[in-house]
């Protein structure tokens, strides 16, 4: 029946007009339900309170990591607190939906909040770490990674890392006997000669009240950079600095700046035309032909102050929470040690190209990072547009917390996550890489925004540990079980120092070669 006819029967035209608008309402209430399912807001934790919003809950006697995973075991993987009246954060407990993020919306979580911390001691945002996506960001990473991060870098100056970390070997062993070490500094100082080195061209050594005063400094940073303040949760009260934070962040980044500005000067003053040492010569070479995006000299000062801070304190960190889960682990430790005399023996240490041999030492390491990332909540994303995460809508501006340390420990993804079990890398997880491609493990982040020394840290780590289970014979000072208390900045370290007892067990002969091969370049 054609149009004309249908309109010559009114009642099959009232009926015929009645479905069509039926079918109208149907398909417009499937658009209204899908809009409104997409603009669903994620469940806010309760507890709140006024102007302050959930402020106080993750300042208590837990670290708050672990407060926002006991959130999530009662809210779900995905839901929201808020830092003053307002400003909602969005916190991700599960792999799939960090896979989400860190993939499909990897662009609208490109961003970072202007928190109070990344404002002071970051140079006003210089710190390309602090700031959000864009022109200045990508071109200051790039050069990071073309000068110090990439592969060709890394193989280009592992005698600077090499040369380090067989002088920390030599000075022990010259000791003679069993020597009380307390491991943090020991770790510590090979990791600040290394990138002292690599980034203004001098190591950094010896006690003086000075050094002292930098290693304080730097670890101020961590602790200072992941801590609110009240201006970041109730603005219009920043100026009162209620807390004392930002006189303390100001205190730290005034000692900071007065170094690298004493570097930066000395640079100038001893550089060569064309002679380019280290990195923050060839930073002076780059940016002073040009680069928008603010003050040269305060560019070259955060951006060399980035790599010395991010390459130092998670080194550190790390390979002394690899070392107390071994010693507390005694039959891993035992294979560890097995794996390396049967590679290298007790006539020689360890060289960089061993450590490819070195699988369950590897293992050991990702075990590590994954029980204790260095990181264990990511720094903070910002969402730059809206966006629908895990079936929610999330608007522009919002903080995306991700806590790493809960995915990692998921009893879903690994069997018995408290417990310290290498060989799950080697059996059950050994497909499982650490660089951003599998969300199950992410201890360096994910996405574009994902930690761009990943490979230099690896390296770094890797190295150290097997010359130190390999140079030595470790024990506690006390013959106890290593406590595991953390403390936590922006990274997670052990909260007290790590004191062993180091014993040489190579042979003179190892010993006496690195005075030969490896005399370090000052």
């Amino acid at each position: 029946m054609d149009f004309e006819n249908l309109l010559s029967h009114p009642a099959l035209f009232t009926i015929a007009l009645l479905l069509l608008s039926l079918f109208a309402l149907s398909f417009l209430s499937r658009i209204y339900i899908y809009k409104s399912g997409a603009r669903k807001a994620p469940p806010e934790a309760a507890g709140a309170w006024p102007l302050i919003g959930h402020l106080h809950l993750l300042g208590g006697p837990q670290p708050p990591h672990v407060t926002l995973g006991n959130m999530a075991d009662k809210y779900g993987p995905i839901f929201t607190i808020r830092i003053g009246g307002r400003k909602k954060l969005l916190v991700v407990s599960n792999s799939k939906i960090a896979k989400e993020c860190f993939t499909l919306n990897d662009k609208a979580f490109a961003g970072r909040p202007k928190m109070v911390a990344f404002e002071i001691l970051g140079y006003d945002f210089a710190i390309f770490s602090f700031k959000s996506y864009g022109p200045y960001w990508r071109n200051l990473r790039k050069t990071a990674i073309l000068e110090v991060l990439s592969d060709h870098k890394i193989h280009m100056n592992s005698h600077v890392m090499l040369s380090e970390v067989k002088t920390a070997v030599k000075d022990s062993y010259n000791k003679k006997g069993m020597v009380v070490t307390e491991m943090d500094k020991w770790f510590g100082e090979i990791s600040l000669n290394v990138l002292f080195r690599l980034v203004v061209g001098k190591r950094f050594s010896g006690e003086s009240e000075e050094n002292e005063g930098i290693r304080k400094a730097l670890r101020d940073f961590f602790d200072l950079g992941a801590s609110f303040v009240v201006g970041d949760a109730i603005t219009w009260l920043r100026w009162l600095d209620l807390d004392g934070g930002e006189k303390a962040m100001k205190k730290t980044a005034k000692e900071l700046d007065e170094f690298m500005q004493s570097s930066l000067d000395e640079h100038r003053r001893s550089r060569k035309h064309g002679a380019e040492r280290d990195y923050m010569d060839k930073l002076i070479s780059t940016i002073d032909q040009g680069f928008d995006g603010g003050d040269v000299d305060t560019i070259i000062k955060a951006t060399s102050l980035t790599l010395i801070l991010a390459g130092t304190d998670t080194t550190t960190g790390t390979l002394v929470w690899a070392l107390a889960l071994l010693l507390n682990n005694r039959q891993v430790l035992d294979k560890a040690i097995h794996e390396l005399d049967t590679y290298i023996g007790t006539n020689r240490t360890v060289e960089v190209t061993d450590l490819n041999n070195l699988v369950y030492l590897q293992a050991i390491i990702k075990e590590t990072l994954r029980m204790h990332p260095p990181v264990v909540l990511n720094l903070p994303h910002e969402s730059m547009n809206d966006c629908v995460v895990g079936g929610y809508h999330i608007p522009a501006g919002t903080q995306l917390w991700t806590n790493i340390w809960k995915i990692q420990r998921d009893p879903a993804l690994y069997s018995n996550p408290l417990e310290f079990q290498p060989e799950r890398f080697l059996e059950t997880h050994k497909d499982i890489d650490l660089r951003g491609q599998h969300f199950e493990l992410i201890p360096f982040g994910a996405g574009r925004r994902i930690c761009p020394g990943m490979s230099f840290g690896l390296q770094m780590v890797q190295l150290i540990l097997a010359n130190v289970l390999h140079g030595f014979d470790i024990v506690t000072v006390d013959g106890k079980s290593v406590d595991m208390i953390e403390r936590v900045g922006i990274t997670s370290i052990k909260a007290n120092p790590l004191k062993v007892i180091l014993t040489p067990r190579l042979s003179a002969k190892a010993y006496a070669e690195i005075e030969e091969k490896h005399n370090t370049i000052v």
